[in-house]
Parts: C-alpha cells; sequence; structure tokens
C-alpha cells in the first residue's frame, strides 16, 4: 500500500511539473499570454486537482488505503510554487507590455534589418498599416510602390539566441479585397519588436493599427485613420482628414498626439496625455479624457473638446487654446464660444462672437481690447467673475452676486447698483447707447468686477 502511495503522489507532481513545463514552452516559443491564463483561466487549475485527486481515490480505493489520495503539504508547496513562477513570467510580460521603455527587456538586444520586396500599388489606394509591437513611421514615396524598411529588435541572452527569434519574424505586403494590408507575421514573442519604415503613394488613402509603439505620418494628400494603444502619435503635413483614436492603459505611460500642418478636419477620441493640434484648415475635435496639456493653434473652422469635465465649442481660433493644471485659456477666437466646465480658472480674451459660459469652483476672467459687439453670458459658483472692456463700449448689464459684492468702474445714470443685508448684490442698466450687447453676469460666493480696460 505504501508504494502505491508513494506512486500516486509522484503521478500529481509529475503531471504538475509537466503542465506548467508545457505552459512555459509554449510562452517562450509561441507567444503564449500565461497572464491570460491566469486571469481567465485560472479554474482549470482546481479542475486538474480534482480530476488528480479522483484518480488517486480510485488507487487508494484498489489498494484498501485510504490515506493515498490525501492532499499532502508537499502538494500543496508545489502547486503555489509552480503558480508563484508562472506569476512572475506573467508579470514580467505585462511589464514589458504596459511600461515599454521603462521595463527593460531580459537579454540583449540585437537589431536586424527587414527585407521585404516592394509591391506596386494604385496611386489612390487603400493602404492598412497593423503593427503589435514596434514603432511605425509611413511617409510619401517617389514611386506607386508600397515600400517597407526598418529592423527587427530582437532580445536574447547572445546574439545567436537573439537571431533565432528574429528569423521566426518577416513582414508581408498582401492585397485584401480592394485595399492592401502591411503587417508582420510570425511576431509571437514579446521579446521581438518590429520597427517599419514605410513608403506608399502620396494620394494613397492610410490607416495605421497598432498595438505598442510610436506612430509617424507626414506628408500625404489623402485622409489618414491612426489606431494606438500605448505610444506617441505624430501626423503632419497631411491633405485629407486625420482621424486618430487612442487609449492609454495607464496614465503614467500615456500616449501623446501632435497633429500639424492639415488641410482637412482632424477628429482625436479615446484616453492618453497631450494634445496638440496646429495649424488646420479644418475644424478640430476632441472627445475624450487627456490629462494635456492641451493646445490647439490657428484651427479655421473652430474647435470642440469633450470630456467628462468639459464641453467647449469655438466657431473659429485665430489664437489659442491651452488647457493644463487648472486653466483653461482661449485667446482671440474671432466666432462664437460655448464653454461648461467645472474646477478651471478660465481665461477668454478677444473672442468676438457670442460668449456662454457655465463653470463652478473657478474663477472667470474676460478681457476685451475692442468693444464686444455680441452678447456675453457668464454664470459662476464659488468663485469670482472679472470682466475688462474699453471704456468706449455700449451694452446692456444684468449683475447678480449672492453672497458677494460687485464692484464696477463704469458709471452712469442709468446704471443702478443695490446691495441687500444679507450680503447680495445687483447691478442693471445700461452705459452708452442702448445698441450694445447684454452683458449678463452671475456667482456666488465669489465677487463681480467689471474694469476699463486700459
Amino acid at each position: 500500500m505504501a508504494r502505491t502511495r508513494r506512486g500516486s503522489n509522484g503521478i500529481f507532481a509529475g503531471l504538475v511539473l509537466i503542465t506548467v513545463g508545457v505552459v512555459l514552452l509554449l510562452h517562450n516559443y509561441r507567444g503564449f499570454e500565461i497572464d491570460e491564463l491566469l486571469t481567465r483561466w485560472w479554474p482549470l487549475l482546481l479542475i486538474f486537482l480534482g480530476v488528480i485527486k479522483l484518480y488517486e481515490r480510485t488507487v487508494a480505493n484498489r489498494s484498501a488505503d485510504p490515506q493515498a489520495s490525501r492532499i499532502t503539504a508537499g502538494e500543496i508547496l508545489l502547486v503555489i510554487g509552480m503558480i508563484c513562477l508562472l506569476g512572475v513570467v506573467a508579470a514580467i510580460d505585462v511589464a514589458r507590455r504596459d511600461f515599454p521603455g521603462r521595463i527593460s527587456d531580459i537579454g540583449e538586444e540585437f537589431p536586424v534589418d527587414l527585407d521585404v520586396a516592394p509591391k506596386p500599388v494604385p496611386p489612390n489606394a487603400h493602404i492598412t498599416i497593423r503593427g503589435n509591437r514596434g514603432d511605425i513611421t509611413v511617409r510619401t514615396g517617389d514611386t506607386n510602390e508600397i515600400h517597407v524598411a526598418g529592423k527587427k529588435i530582437a532580445h536574447g541572452w547572445n546574439e545567436s539566441d537573439a537571431e533565432r527569434r528574429a528569423a521566426q519574424v518577416s513582414v508581408e505586403i498582401v492585397q485584401n479585397g480592394d485595399g492592401y494590408e502591411v503587417h508582420p507575421a510570425g511576431q509571437s514573442d514579446s521579446r521581438t519588436n518590429v520597427n517599419m519604415d514605410i513608403q506608399v503613394p502620396a494620394k494613397a488613402a492610410v490607416t495605421v493599427r497598432n498595438e505598442n509603439g510610436t506612430i509617424n505620418v507626414s506628408d500625404l494628400a489623402a485622409p489618414v485613420s491612426v489606431f494606438n494603444n500605448s505610444g506617441n502619435i505624430e501626423v503632419r503635413n497631411t491633405g485629407g482628414d486625420v482621424n486618430i483614436e487612442t487609449h492609454s492603459r495607464d496614465m503614467m505611460h500615456r500616449s501623446d498626439v501632435t497633429v500639424s500642418d492639415t488641410k482637412g478636419d482632424v477628429k482625436i477620441s479615446g484616453r492618453g496625455g497631450e494634445v496638440s493640434v496646429t495649424s488646420a484648415s479644418g475644424s478640430f475635435t476632441l472627445n475624450g479624457d487627456f490629462v494635456g496639456p492641451i493646445r490647439a493653434e490657428k484651427v479655421a473652422k473652430g474647435m470642440r473638446f469633450i470630456s467628462q469635465r468639459t464641453d467647449l465649442t469655438l466657431t473659429q481660433l485665430s489664437g489659442h487654446m491651452e488647457a493644463s493644471s487648472g486653466n483653461l485659456e482661449v485667446v482671440d477666437a474671432p466666432g462664437d464660444l460655448t464653454l461648461r466646465t467645472n474646477r478651471y480658472a478660465v481665461t477668454i480674451e478677444n473672442a468676438t462672437g457670442k460668449i456662454k459660459v457655465d463653470n463652478r469652483d473657478g474663477d472667470i476672467e474676460l478681457r476685451f481690447s475692442s468693444p464686444p459687439k455680441e452678447d456675453i453670458d457668464i454664470t459662476n459658483t464659488n468663485a469670482s467673475i472679472s470682466l475688462s472692456i474699453p471704456e468706449s463700449a455700449n451694452f446692456n448689464i444684468l449683475a447678480d452676486c449672492h453672497s458677494c459684492d460687485i464692484d464696477s468702474e463704469f458709471s452712469a445714470d442709468t446704471l443702478k447698483k443695490t446691495s441687500t443685508e444679507s450680503g447680495d448684490s445687483h447691478l442693471d442698466g445700461k452705459y452708452g447707447n442702448s445698441r450694445g450687447p447684454k452683458i449678463t453676469l452671475k456667482t456666488s460666493y465669489g465677487a463681480i468686477s467689471i474694469h476699463k480696460t486700459s
């Protein structure tokens, strides 16, 4: 009976070691994701343990040794040790994937040149570029062909180990229906990155999809679409619309987006870090959670900025808009401006269209170098409002300050200020002729100040 028990226990330990060994081999040579196994398929470990113990119970019944199927302390320690081993390997893979550039890959880095034959395509072809891990650069070529250069970056304990990994990876250019696709093949090992430098016809419409790595697109005349999970994105000097979607996994390694000198509309969505859009002939829409700074400059057809905190619409922007560190500034916006936000200190300078702002817990300051011609409607809570306009301005005003005071440098018989014993203040009337715009200012527990522009 003792020999039967030792045999059954040996079966259990052997199967555990075999299973863990197979998993690690699949991870090393086929890119098997151990973190997914542990997070999604961990109940299989209980099933595996249960099957083995049922088998040992059967052996115990046949040998009349009821002690043979008990779970021993050694078996428990073995299972815990193997789970810890798999957990360490999974943690290293997650760190490499989510924190590229911060967690060094194990082994030395060896670059190997890509060798890809060019492929002729129509001048206005639609080209999709799919990456996994690695940087992607797309630019205009001199011919109606797709040219792919770049390097495979393999990590290994030595050069031969890295070359073996790199040899398993290639880049293919294939026709997919009416379009063409460029993508790595065989890149299943997380220790190999593929950096691609791709030249395409100038009029080709390009879509780039990448998991991890920087993306640079430049000098294309047709629309450009970019989708990235982790890595900075830059698009410049394009003749069509630009659509960018990024989803940073965490704010510690956020994706920054830069777009400049575009002839079409720009749309950016998702979650990331800094955003900069300059010299856009079309409109700019930003929709998502970006920690900033967020900057837009010279956007001919205005911009829309939508987040959980802010909803901003500008019909034109000849100057700049910047949102960072609790401050939101708009300078030289010739069109209408609508803003709903909170906890921002808002500064608006030389917005010549209609202005409507709804804020709370942040001061609002408006400055005009020339008399405003359109209505101004400002509502705030728990913060102040400051308005500076030229002395030559004409306006009708209605200002209410709950539990706070109104201070105005403008005085006229047609302007009337009143205060209550509870601390509320009210100002209404007109200054100059009646053809001026209507100015409405409302806040509480702050102050309202109206100044003459110096």
